[in-house]
């Protein structure tokens, strides 16, 4: 819960789509658990189908920009990632509301793992396109940052050290570490570990979303754009029928007219007898 500047140790509300997202994430988790004891090689094969696998993405496998984001490798990796969503991520959804934050949250994670994809294939030594990622870090940094710029100056305790400092800083701490992170991974004597790559990607895309993209939503003002390009489409439909009958009445003698919408303008003698300013209804 955030009372003024600060963050205190009481738990923010769970909200819908935080709730819906920790649910998915500990569904997959259990799921590979089980089948992990139960039948080891089919949860392999399920592995490899969700995790994000770059060279599987370039050959048709594009929903492993998404599925990537609900498999982890460990009980602390999926604990840390649902507690930050949780805590973070419920401040935005509150102010945003659940569709905008549906839409940044897989903003991050398709960013994240696209940056991945690129660097991937980039030549760098240590990172190879058959190398897995798994895991929800992307869309949590994403949310981190967003944190970090819209609620700066709140200042949140760093469980379970004692200790309170703002949020732009602890944000700015988290991508230095990251930033390290990806550059030791990238260095010929670097592991495999592409994982701080999606974190940094993860950072990026949350920064470019809370900077860049329209208040209401890439969706909302995608949908406005194609209904605001639909109707002047109709409009312009309609003048032009306007034009085409003008043209076919004087053909025949008779003259009617339109205004600039395509509305039909009745004659001068129609509306002394009570006719309407225009016979078509807009």
């Amino acid at each position: 819960m955030y009372r003024g500047r600060t963050f205190t140790l009481s738990f923010p509300p769970f909200t819908a789509a935080v709730k819906w997202l920790v649910l998915a994430n500990a569904a997959v988790f259990l799921l590979m658990a089980l089948l992990g004891v139960t039948a080891s090689r089919v949860g392999a094969i399920l592995f490899g189908v969700l995790a994000l696998v770059p060279q599987f993405v370039v050959h048709g496998y594009l929903w492993q920009l998404v599925t990537y984001s609900f498999v982890h490798s460990g009980i602390f990796h999926i604990l840390f990632n649902m507690l930050a969503l949780w805590m973070f991520g419920a401040q935005l959804e509150m102010d945003w509301g659940k569709k905008k934050f549906y839409e940044f949250y897989f903003f991050c994670v398709i960013g994240a793992a696209v940056t991945t994809i690129l660097v991937s294939y980039s030549g760098l030594r240590s990172i190879t396109p058959m190398t897995p990622t798994v895991g929800a870090s992307g869309g949590v940094l994403g949310i981190l940052m967003a944190f970090g710029l819209l609620y700066g100056d709140q200042e949140i305790m760093l469980f379970p050290i004692p200790l309170q400092i703002k949020a732009k800083y602890f944000v700015a701490g988290v991508a230095f570490i990251t930033l390290i992170g990806a550059i030791n991974t990238a260095s010929p004597s670097g592991g495999e570990n592409v994982a701080y790559i999606a974190h940094l990607g993860g950072l990026l895309f949350g920064f470019l979303y809370v900077k860049f993209i329209p208040r209401r939503g890439v969706v909302f003002d995608a949908s406005e754009r194609y209904y605001s390009a639909r109707n002047s489409y109709y409009r312009w439909k309609r003048r032009r029928a306007a034009r085409k009958f003008e043209v076919y009445m004087r053909q025949h003698d008779r003259k009617v007219t339109f205004d600039e919408h395509g509305n039909y303008i009745p004659p001068d003698d129609d509306k002394k007898n009570g006719g309407s300013k225009s016979g078509w209804v807009n």
